[in-house]
């Protein structure tokens, strides 16, 4: 068996069965596993870890990616090898996270303060991802099949003095440790409580993984399975009698000699269900229930929670926390013109939901708060908020009725004019902060997506405040851009982008790009546009920027590019969003390859910049 964890990489030889005998050690310095009875070689993985954090919907998800790929490329490397692979290769990644953000190991003393500062006083996540490599080399073909899990464990750290964090610091010990600290060493002496697996923060959730492991390789019968389920795992010296007990007569369920843990039920305060109930049919057959649907439930409840969302960016609370905190409900409720009841309820919500965190001082934003809910953050998605709120919500108010009757019915919109061009002042400043908000998430994913270095001018059409524009100007020295967007926009843009942010490499140029002459320039950008038109508005809008585009020029498009399986799934935000949009759609690589192609550019190549944003290149040919 080979296990990839953050530091030490194990193998054994290919002859493991499913009796195996584990026996498990954790030394205080570092985690090291010892199988009995198997051989085993030390095997660093080559992986490097630079996923793209932004791309993945939860932190655990990011840590069971890289554990896999860590996994996967020992075990294709060793195939390569020796033209054979182990029977299991197990890989493991431990991050720390903190209001979202996950931190990684510190670079130098400062970066390692930085992170403890961050951590003080606060409760903080750690996720371990676990992937399980089952190996099978068939005619020198590896064929793998892996299996999952993360585990959680909630830290919490003491409120420390700058001297003790320094000293700490000084010690050398948080240079290799994510987070900047290992709990099992003189990092324990900064911790205040933890709640779940020790072991899990130490690096590898040993009681989740033995489990994984009876699961995998020993499996009980369907009714032994019906009949006991443990709520921890045996100790590994009744490992053996696990893997053999379709032959054996005692019950699981009893306790024995050999410290085991098993009981009818997972919760010891619950009642075995009566026959004829849940769990039993009248034959007295047992009958599994079906899962639990948490997802489903939060479904269920999800509008509730974007509601209290909204309605909280709407109050500022976030900004009154994040200028003056903590601070009690009845100060806040002060603040924000609200009663205290009412104000007391919500924060306790926004808690729940991880927005805010709550002490006997009062409430305070969580990280993820002050950088995107707080309005005045670079990274600020409040006005995305506020723009979901004040136009979102009503039109999803109706959605029966767009489902029905059609969404241009429904909203009595003109079909010439797309949802998302604004007309109105409010509204248009409302629109440019969510704008805003979602381009600086993106901006230098975009950016980067591809080497723009042989553009010397570019031209962002609908580039609203010129986030993408000052990335690009950052990211390329010699490049200068012009921003082109409605008067009405332009006239708008100080009020989100002050005067100070712009540079003499970016211009502002107020004008219609259905009618007005586009501005002159190597490479046309088209950041999310192209959704919000039908094919007709699409073809002319392309029609128009290849006109203007000399040979040897580019178009960038930004958009979120469907997948080309007809079964794959969509973009849950994209598809959401088509539910109330009166024209416009989403398209997939080989439609908008087609479009520019037909408009005269060609080498069109996709990048992703994200999980929610693709960018596609195309190149301007030369006239036959």
């Amino acid at each position: 068996m080979y296990l990839s964890i953050p530091t030490y990489h194990l193998s054994t030889c290919p002859s493991v069965g499913p009796s195996i005998h584990p026996s498990i050690r954790i030394y205080p310095s570092y985690l090291s596993i010892y199988l009995s009875g198997l051989r085993f070689e030390v095997v660093p993985s080559r992986f490097k870890e630079k996923l793209d954090k932004a791309s993945f919907p939860t932190p655990y998800a990011y840590a069971i990616e890289t554990a896999k790929q860590k996994a996967l490329e020992v075990a294709r490397r060793m195939h390569q090898k020796d033209l054979r692979a182990p029977d299991v290769v197990i890989g493991a990644d431990t991050i720390v996270t903190i209001g979202g953000l996950i931190l990684e190991k510190p670079v130098d003393k400062q970066d390692a303060y930085r992170m403890l500062s961050r951590l003080n006083g606060k409760e903080h996540s750690v996720f371990t991802g676990v992937a399980i490599v089952h190996c099978c080399t068939t005619d020198a073909q590896l064929d793998l099949e892996v299996s999952e899990f993360h585990e959680e464990t909630t830290v919490k750290f003491s409120e420390l003095s700058e001297e003790l964090l320094w000293e700490y610091i000084d010690s050398g010990e948080p240079m290799d440790k994510a987070g900047g600290y290992g709990i099992q060493a003189l990092g324990g002496m900064l911790v205040e409580h933890v709640r779940g697996d020790f072991l899990n923060v130490v690096g590898f959730p040993l009681n989740h993984f033995c489990k994984k492991l009876v699961e995998l390789y020993s499996p009980p019968r369907r009714e032994d399975l019906q009949r006991v389920k443990h709520d921890s795992i045996p100790p590994v010296d009744t490992f053996e009698n696990l893997s053999d007990v379709e032959g054996s007569g005692s019950d699981p369920a009893q306790g024995d000699d050999r410290g085991g843990h098993g009981r009818a039920e997972a919760d010891g305060d619950r009642t075995p269900a009566p026959a004829g109930t849940q769990g039993t049919d009248s034959n007295g057959t047992g009958e599994s229930p079906p899962p639990f649907p948490a997802g489903l439930l939060e479904l269920i409840d999800g509008f509730k929670a974007s509601k209290a969302l909204f309605v909280a960016c709407k109050l500022n609370v976030f900004d009154v926390l994040k200028e003056d905190a903590p601070l009690k409900a009845v100060d806040i409720a002060g603040k924000i013109d609200a009663s205290v009841c009412g104000t007391e309820r919500l924060l306790d919500v926004c808690v729940a939901l991880g927005l805010l965190e709550k002490t006997d001082r009062g409430y305070r934003n969580t990280e993820l708060a002050d950088v995107h809910l707080a309005s005045d953050g670079e990274y600020s998605l409040h006005g995305l908020a506020m723009h979901s709120h004040d136009h979102f919500w009503s039109r999803f108010t109706d959605l029966e009725l767009a489902v029905r009757e059609g969404a241009s019915v429904a909203f009595g919109r003109k079909t010439e004019e797309p949802v998302q061009v604004p007309r109105l002042g409010t509204f248009t400043l409302q629109f440019m902060r969510a704008m805003h908000g979602l381009a600086m998430l993106t901006a230098r994913q975009v950016a980067t997506a591809f080497d723009l270095s042989r553009f010397t001018s570019a031209c962002d059409l609908g580039g609203c405040t010129g986030a993408l524009a000052r990335a690009l100007t950052q990211e390329y020295p010699r490049l200068k851009v012009t921003v082109f967007d409605l008067p009405e926009v332009i006239e708008h843009v100080t009020c989100v982008q002050p005067e100070g942010r712009r540079t003499d490499r970016i211009r502002f140029v107020p004008g219609d790009f259905f009618k007005d002459d586009l501005p002159e320039a190597d490479l046309y950008i088209l950041s999310r546009i192209l959704h919000e038109w039908p094919d007709d508005k699409v073809c002319e809008l392309l029609s128009r920027v290849s006109s203007r585009c000399k040979p040897g020029g580019g178009i960038l498009v930004a958009e979120k590019v469907l997948e080309d399986k007809p079964a794959a799934r969509g973009s849950l935000p994209a598809s959401l969003n088509l539910l109330v949009r009166t024209q416009g759609r989403e398209r997939g690589l080989p439609e908008y390859r087609g479009l520019l192609e037909r408009h005269g550019f060609g080498d069109v190549r996709l990048a992703h910049a994200g999980d929610r944003l693709d960018v596609i290149l195309g190149t301007r040919a030369s006239p036959p």
